[in-house]
């Protein structure tokens, strides 16, 4: 890992014990326009109907908590563009720009395989695949963690799509900048997701956490020059790219 702007590090990430559970995530492109704007009538039909899957999944045993996640915005200024541009070209990836998120949450990786199999999840999928104009899957395990995300309550949840040229420097400068987030956005809570062996890895890590307000997150990112001289300056040093967009849940 090369690091650059040593002496702009607040502090270092404050982590926790992993979680030993899993995760399900299917991210969704759906609308072609902005995500600030109301959703299209396709769009709100899926989030009804993904919802009330999400509930019978719930009622597995093998499943924490199922949730879905409408997304508002997308952080443009968390990119490099030009490695993105790259990557889409060597055809390495799609631009994470998904504006609906499912996450189920099993109780251990080794169950990801039994929720898949459920008639539940494969309804789940196939109206994914039938509607949406782009689906990623993908079965994850947990790390890293900055504390558990509350998703019983409605907030501002961040799936941050992480793309790097080597997979391998991804979790070391995700650690090395976490702790600016702690330090100036008062975050509190962060699991990371890993793609399990065999699983797509166009994303080397997901980041989910949540904030109450978008005050709380935004302007920091906006304001404060620290956010561009050592946060994206050790991605870009260590050609990374964060996809940052917001949710709220559905």
């Amino acid at each position: 890992m090369r690091i650059v702007n040593e002496d702009l590090s607040p502090t270092t990430a404050p982590l926790v014990t992993p979680s030993t559970t899993g995760y399900l995530l299917l991210a969704v492109e759906v609308d072609r326009r902005p995500m600030v704007l109301p959703d299209s009538r396709v769009k709100a039909l899926l989030i009804r109907e993904s919802k009330s899957v999400a509930a019978e999944l719930e009622r597995l045993p093998e499943v924490v908590r199922a949730t879905v996640f409408r997304g508002f915005t997308h952080l443009v200024l968390g990119e490099n563009r030009r490695l993105l541009r790259n990557a889409v070209a060597a055809d390495r990836l799609w631009p994470a720009r998904y504006d609906l998120v499912i996450l189920i949450e099993v109780t251990h990786p080794a169950t990801i395989d039994t929720v898949r199999s459920n008639r539940h999840y494969g309804r789940l999928s196939e109206l994914m695949a039938a509607t949406a104009r782009r689906t990623f899957e993908v079965a994850a395990d947990n790390p890293r963690s900055m504390g558990d995300v509350d998703a019983s309550r409605q907030g501002v949840f961040l799936f941050n799509f992480f793309y790097g040229r080597d997979e391998t420097q991804l979790m070391p400068v995700w650690e090395y900048t976490a702790g600016w987030w702690a330090v100036n956005t008062a975050l509190d809570n962060s699991r990371v997701m890993q793609p399990l062996d065999g699983e797509r890895h166009d994303y080397g890590i997901i980041n989910h956490c949540r904030w109450d307000r978008l005050r709380d997150v935004a302007p920091q990112m906006i304001v404060r020059p620290s956010f561009r001289r050592f946060v994206l300056a050790n991605f870009a040093a260590n050609d990374i790219s964060a996809q940052p967009t917001l949710y709220r849940l559905a």
